[in-house]
Parts: C-alpha cells; sequence; structure tokens
C-alpha cells in the first residue's frame, strides 16, 4: 500500500461514502478510511465493482496509499470532530500535502484550520459541497477555497466528478482564499432557505385563498416547472405535493407535521450578514418562518387570536390568482438572490477574496439544491458587467421586476386580507420599495439616535457631522 490512490476520503457516512463512489466511477483511485473499520469495508464489498479502491484499516496506512502531494478529502461532522480529524492526519502529511474539508464548516472555522495548517506547509481547502446524497454520488456543485496552487493539484478532479451545466462546463471553480469556498455554500444555503420558504407561501396561498388540494397544486408547480420558474426545488415541489401516504391514503403533505428543522447554515448567513451590515431580510424571515414553526406551545396558545377568514375564490378567480402568485413568487426569488449575492460581494471585499460573481452563478446551475434556468441569465449579467451593484440594476431582471409588481402587491395585499402569512413575499417587495425609495424614514430614525444618544447626523445641503443641542435652545453645532 504505497502511494497508489490519487484521493482518500476519510469518514464514510452517507455523503463521504457517495463523494468516494464519485471519485472511483471516474477513474480515480480512491484510499478509503473510517473510525470504524466496518464502514471501510461494507463500501468495498458493496460497491468495489464500481472503481478501484485500497481499503485502510489505520491513519498510518490511509496516508501511505496516497501518491504526493497527498489529497485527503475529510467528510465528517463539522466543529470539533473535523479538529480532531486533522489533529490526527496533519502530523503525518508533509508539505505541500492538501487536506479537504467537505463538510458543512463555518467559514471562520476554515480560516483559522487554513492559517494553522500553512504554518505546517499544508494547504487546507475548505470545500462546499451541494446536492445532497444524490449529488455526492451523481454530480454535485463543488465550491472549494484555498490556495490557488491547491487548486492546480484538486481542481482536475474535481472538474471530473463535479455536475455539467447543459453547456457543459463543470460546476466548480477555485472560488477564492482560506475560507472562501465554505463563505459561498453557507450563502447558497440561505438562498435555498429563502427559495423554499418563499414556495412554501405559494402552496399556502393556493391552498387557503384559491382553495386547491395539494394534487392540483402539484400540477400547478408542474406547469410552473416548464418556464421560467424551472428550477430543482420547483420540480421537487410538484413531486411532494403529488405524493399520497400509503398508510393513510392522505396527501403526504397533511400527514408530515408543520413544524421545520434546520441545521444551522442559513441561521450563520443572517448572522454573518448582521456582522456585514447587509440587507438579507428574506433570508431571515426564511429563518424566523423555520423558529416559529417549532415553537408548537406558542402557536397552540395563540391559536384563537383573531383575524380574517375569507372565502375561498371561484375557479375563474382562482386561476387568475394562480398567475398573479407566479408573478409573485419569480419576482421574490429574485429578491432572494439579489441578496444572497450581495452578501458574497460583501464578504469577498471585507475579506480580500476577490470572487467572481458570474463564476460563482456558473457552478450553482447544476448539481446544487438552488440549480435553476435563470442562474444562466444570472450569470450572463454578472460577466457583463462584473462591478454590477445588484442584479436588480441589470436591465433585463428590472424589467422584468418591474412587469411583476402589481401582481406582486396584490398577492401580498391578498394574503393580508385572508389573514395567511407571507413574510417572505412581503420582505422581498419591502426591500424592493425600499431600494426604489427616494426618500427612507431612517432620516427620523438619525434624528431621534441625535435626540436620545447624542450620535450625530450628516446633512443633505453641507458636509460634515452634526449634532443639535436637544436639551436647550435646539442649536446646531458640528462635530467635525
Amino acid at each position: 500500500m504505497s502511494g497508489s490512490a490519487d484521493i482518500g476520503v476519510t469518514g464514510l457516512a452517507v455523503m463521504g461514502s457517495n463523494l468516494a463512489r464519485n471519485f472511483a466511477r471516474h477513474g480515480f483511485t480512491v484510499a478509503l478510511h473510517n473510525r470504524t473499520t466496518a464502514k471501510t469495508n461494507a463500501l468495498v464489498e458493496q460497491f468495489g465493482d464500481e472503481g478501484s479502491f485500497i481499503a485502510a484499516q489505520t491513519a498510518q496506512e490511509f496516508v501511505a496509499a496516497l501518491e504526493r502531494p497527498r489529497r485527503l478529502v475529510i467528510m465528517v461532522k463539522a466543529g470539533e470532530a473535523t479538529d480532531a480529524v486533522i489533529q490526527e492526519f496533519a502530523p503525518l502529511l508533509e508539505s505541500g500535502d492538501v487536506i479537504i474539508d467537505g463538510g458543512n464548516a463555518h467559514f471562520a472555522d476554515t480560516r483559522r484550520r487554513e492559517r494553522e495548517l500553512r504554518e505546517q506547509g499544508i494547504h487546507f481547502v475548505g470545500t462546499g459541497i451541494s446536492g445532497g446524497e444524490e449529488g455526492a454520488l451523481n454530480g454535485p456543485s463543488i465550491m472549494p477555497g484555498g490556495s490557488a496552487e491547491s487548486y492546480e493539484s484538486l481542481g482536475p478532479l474535481l472538474e471530473r466528478i463535479a455536475a455539467k451545466a447543459e453547456d457543459g462546463t463543470p460546476c466548480t471553480t477555485h472560488i477564492g482564499p482560506d475560507g472562501a469556498g465554505h463563505f459561498v455554500k453557507m450563502v447558497h444555503n440561505g438562498i435555498e432557505y429563502a427559495d423554499m420558504q418563499l414556495i412554501a407561501e405559494a402552496y399556502h396561498l393556493l391552498r387557503e385563498v384559491a382553495g386547491y388540494p395539494p394534487e392540483r397544486i402539484a400540477q400547478t408547480f408542474t406547469t410552473w416547472n416548464t418556464g421560467r420558474l424551472d428550477s430543482y426545488l420547483i420540480e421537487i415541489t410538484a413531486q411532494v405535493l403529488a405524493h399520497t401516504d400509503a398508510a393513510t391514503g392522505k396527501p403526504f403533505v397533511d400527514i408530515v407535521a408543520d413544524q421545520a428543522e434546520q441545521k444551522g447554515t442559513g441561521r450563520w448567513t443572517v448572522q454573518i450578514a448582521l456582522d456585514l451590515g447587509v440587507p438579507v431580510s428574506g433570508i431571515a424571515e426564511a429563518v424566523f418562518a423555520r423558529s416559529l414553526s417549532g415553537h408548537g406551545e406558542l402557536r397552540a396558545a395563540s391559536r384563537d387570536l383573531p383575524g380574517p377568514s375569507g372565502p375561498v375564490l371561484g375557479e375563474a378567480e382562482a386561476a387568475a390568482f394562480a398567475d398573479r402568485v407566479e408573478q409573485a413568487l419569480y419576482a421574490s426569488k429574485i429578491v432572494s438572490y439579489t441578496q444572497g449575492f450581495h452578501q458574497i460581494q460583501a464578504g469577498s471585499q471585507t475579506y480580500d477574496w476577490d470572487i467572481d460573481l458570474g463564476a460563482v452563478a456558473s457552478i450553482w446551475r447544476g448539481g446544487c439544491i438552488i440549480r435553476a434556468a435563470f442562474l444562466d441569465r444570472i450569470k450572463e449579467a454578472f460577466d457583463s458587467r462584473p462591478d454590477l451593484p445588484s442584479l436588480l440594476s441589470d436591465k433585463q431582471f428590472a424589467e422584468e421586476i418591474g412587469a411583476a409588481q402589481d401582481d406582486w402587491r396584490s398577492v401580498v395585499a391578498t394574503a393580508v386580507g385572508h389573514g395567511v402569512p407571507t413574510p417572505g413575499f412581503s420582505a422581498a417587495l419591502a426591500y424592493y420599495d425600499a431600494l426604489r425609495a427616494e426618500r427612507l424614514p431612517a432620516a427620523l430614525t438619525q434624528g431621534q439616535r441625535d435626540f436620545f444618544g447624542a450620535h450625530t447626523y450628516r446633512r443633505t445641503d453641507r458636509e460634515g457631522s452634526f449634532h443639535t443641542l436637544w436639551g436647550g435652545d435646539r442649536s446646531e453645532v458640528s462635530t467635525d
């Protein structure tokens, strides 16, 4: 067992196993390692005919099986478990070797690990992998950070196993230094949260206002998936809504507890956006919606609160309403992607990553959970204008969202009138209106801050910072 494996994978739960099989299916010899050797042996026994595997029983055997520069993929739980694996393997590696963390690590942890290992001459590549179990096996979207030198060694392997966009482009690229890859994956997941919330709100409106049963809504989503909303999440939504529970014969969606869970990446996106001062209100509302759904006792105690309960629409009115919901969903989705790309742009500037937003859109076109037809156009928008301040500054997206706004407003108003919560649609519309406003009430907010805390303010008619002496003659003084 001496230096014959192209790459190694340690941590052979479902994601790790599928990623190892993906490498092997593409002609790479893959070294395998797991804390319990039973999983290693089981993978070889069950899938050994898919390619070339080398089963290692110990860390030393695993490292010895890798050709130089060694490329070692860690697929374990984020946090302390990842640190433990790094501490186990780093002393066995040499200068120029590469450790790849394929878990959902916090980008700040990735920056720390990259810095510490760089001092030992070891490359650390924090790598976002999107696509779930199926993507890991059949082609995910892969977002590697780390040094440019590490990508020279690792990139050709990732480009082989990654999903391919319709134009054949591999859905992976070097995102940027240290934690850039995991940062972009974090924001990807934040957009995913927002996207799923918006889709859920569309379903809720079609059910509660239009009066459609789940199978009818499934048909609606299937139709939407043939147009500009064409995406993986719209596709699977139709399948979920069309599914019947075998045990009860009821629509599957009606026997699932209405309490959505989360693993943390959406929450991280909002927390970091607050640190960066970037408004990601749609993502935040999606995170809070999941949180609220889980507070069963609070919801039960509030169920008898008064509110409207309008009748469902007639058939013709319902069909027209469904068309308006499609407009609202499309416009709100564009806002979610706008906010996500803004956050990536801000993170890139703050941490000096120089992230290519067009390249990010390109690698999200296949394999990942938020893959969607309009990502081609997002890529084109950023490719043609790398300094584009916002997707809403792109002429085509601006025209489309402008054309949708009347229906969008109507849907939000209808939701309010029927007492159907639409925090995602509403937040997206408020963001759009705030961007286009000539004046915002922030002027009053700043005046209040100056009154109670002498926080100063700036004027519209001259430069400088000022404070009003509110307790006396209310004269104004310059604080510059």
